[in-house]
């Protein structure tokens, strides 16, 4: 009994991964992303098309750990500074997301479907939310996750998980079941909820980082894993606990472990676990997909999802708009986030459970939320040409590639050119990159090489090689960087030394606690030089010169430490050198 158990474990593995593989790859290639392609494994390999594999409902409670440590990574991606920072775009955007996305979704259910209030609430409610498995990878493998669009994006998920808790609540306060028990009320579940999450930030303090030291100093590599998976699974099984969402006890661990020197080791033993399992959550998400339901009411299933995706389309973009978003990032974020969620199966479940909807509902619902995750890289596609922004040209241009560099040199303006020509005299090899074609075909014409692409982009830099670099140097316009984006790069090639031209002494003291080796005003140097020259137009002796010079520099330097400590560019005005008054004709006149 044992061998044939195993049989069909092999047997299930092997066409699972053979047919996810042929299907991602081709998926892939045409642009649609990995996630369409583990759904239509699933559901061609599921109960209703080819039943080759076994039971989903089994499959789905290992993968549903997928999302788990998607969520541990992304909060170990999350120091609790920053996300303290985003704390507005949690509670306003997000929060304002799922209550009006939800109930303009019931309001559509009960208006047109009939279907009871309470039913309605029960349905509509949940597919508010929308899908963290399917949108964080797809901002993650654009390299969009740490800007403000996946910023956003990522508030309005996470506030989507909070509200899992008063979404049970509502469910259990209508149930009809009276075989159910009843739950605790509300206000115990935010008690208790409160108390999970704080006693997981003592844990993760006073416990889990004492453990990774402990390990760190043994040397032992394979027990980070095995202590990496502990944090997870322990952090979600006591929100499992509870009743709540395990991811988000996940990601509160990581965030814990955020700021530890630790996490990249972390990242790196968790992340193949996580591709894996998520994978296999999709490819359930499709086995579950009852194709005999659409099949009944194909117009039904179809037009719900389409109504899904315009609502929450159009109430998200409008959102955008309102936090002062541009339209084609508001429009962007309405269609990431316009399916519905992992989520919603639970909870329709629980609806299910409280006698508010039948089972058929159910299978209709969940259809309707599979079709629409199905929809999204569809809609992202079609939608490109209106989102991006659009350029005066369209020549294309090749992009970088890792070449085994030492330094990359993100900008060839006028600054660019003399960091890469010193930087070469020294024999160190050089990596440039540019946006602006017109400089790259001037600059070919003089035989530099200078590659087409965005610099202030994560995966951009991965693909010219900053992973093994030694060196970004940032030698941009204006005031593009923040510290967010140099905080991600620290955290993405921890290796490499980060110096950046800065456009004043504004920007200095807004990067001030930024991750960076070093810091130039892109005017400075230059006008000393000057300064130099035209002091030495007059005359003045190279010794007063280099006096002024000095003085010059000493007042700076006090001036920008006292503006670094009060945080404000006003500040320590008395170290200004200013021009002494000379007294006046009149003043004279009154001395004499």
């Amino acid at each position: 009994m044992e061998e044939h158990a195993q049989a069909f474990l092999l047997r299930d593995g092997f066409l699972l991964l053979g047919t996810a593989l042929a299907f991602v790859l081709a998926f892939r290639k045409l642009g649609l992303g990995a996630t369409l392609g583990f759904l239509t494994t699933g559901a061609v390999l599921g109960p209703y098309v080819l039943d080759l594999v076994g039971d989903p409902e089994s499959k789905m409670g290992i993968a549903e750990l997928g999302i788990t440590l998607l969520l541990f990574i992304v909060g170990l991606e999350l120091a609790p500074a920053r996300l303290w920072r985003m704390r507005h775009e949690i509670f306003g955007l997000g929060a304002l997301q799922v209550i009006l996305c939800g109930l303009a979704v019931s309001a559509v259910i009960y208006f047109f479907t009939g279907f009871s209030m309470e039913a309605s609430l029960a349905l509509g409610l949940p597919l508010g939310l929308s899908s963290t498995a399917q949108v964080l990878p797809m901002l993650q493998s654009a390299g969009r996750l740490h800007t403000p669009f996946g910023e956003r994006s990522f508030a309005i998920l996470l506030f989507q998980d909070l509200s899992i808790i008063p979404l049970i609540t509502i469910i259990a306060a209508m149930n009809r079941n009276p075989a159910l028990p009843s739950g605790p009320p509300g206000w115990v579940l935010g008690l208790e909820t409160v108390a999970a999450i704080v006693g997981l930030i003592l844990a993760g303090r006073f416990a889990i980082r004492p453990l990774f030291r402990l390990i760190g100093n043994l040397g032992e590599r394979e027990m980070f894993v095995f202590a990496a998976l502990f944090t997870v699974m322990a952090s979600g099984a006591l929100m499992q606990a509870l009743g709540l969402s395990t991811a988000l006890g996940a990601f509160i661990a990581g965030v814990m472990l955020a700021d530890s020197p630790y996490r990249h080791e972390l990242e790196a033993d968790v992340e193949p676990f996580r591709a894996i399992l998520l994978g296999l959550f999709f490819m359930s998400v499709g086995m579950l997909l009852d194709l005999s339901a659409i099949a009944e009411r194909p117009l039904f299933v179809i037009a719900m999802a389409l109504a899904l995706i315009a609502v929450k389309g159009s109430i998200i973009f409008l959102l955008g708009l309102a936090f002062r978003m541009e339209w084609r990032s508001a429009l962007a974020l309405g269609l990431l986030l316009s399916q519905g969620g992992e989520f919603g199966f639970v909870l329709f479940a629980q609806a299910t459970n409280a006698m508010l909807v039948n089972s058929d509902a159910t299978s209709l619902f969940s259809a309707i939320v599979t079709l629409s995750m199905v929809t999204t890289p569809f809609l992202m596609m079609a939608t490109r040409g209106i989102r991006e922004r659009p350029e005066g040209k369209k020549e294309v241009r090749e992009g970088p590639h890792e070449d085994g560099a030492n330094a990359i040199i993100v900008g060839y303006g006028r600054f660019g050119q003399t960091v890469a020509q010193m930087l070469i005299s020294a024999d160190i090899e050089v990596t440039m990159i540019d946006t602006d074609i017109e400089m790259i075909d001037v600059a070919r014409e003089f035989g530099a090489q200078v590659w087409f692409g965005d610099g202030t982009r994560i995966d951009m830099l991965r693909q010219a090689g900053a992973a093994d670099a030694e060196l970004i140097v940032f030698c941009i316009d204006g005031d593009q960087l923040t510290e967010p984006f140099l905080q991600a790069v620290n955290q993405a090639f921890p290796n490499a030394q980060v110096h950046a031209r800065v456009f004043d002494r504004r920007a200095l003291l807004r990067l001030k606690s930024a991750p960076i080796a070093s810091m130039a005003r892109e005017v400075m140097e230059s006008a000393v030089v000057l300064a130099r020259r035209a002091l030495k137009g007059l005359d003045v002796a190279l010794a007063d010169i280099d006096r002024a010079e000095q003085v010059y520099r000493k007042s700076d330097k006090e001036r920008l430490a006292l503006q670094y400590e009060a945080g404000d560019v006003r500040a320590a005005r008395e170290h200004i050198i200013t021009q002494r008054r000379r007294p006046s004709r009149s003043d004279q006149e009154g001395t004499e």
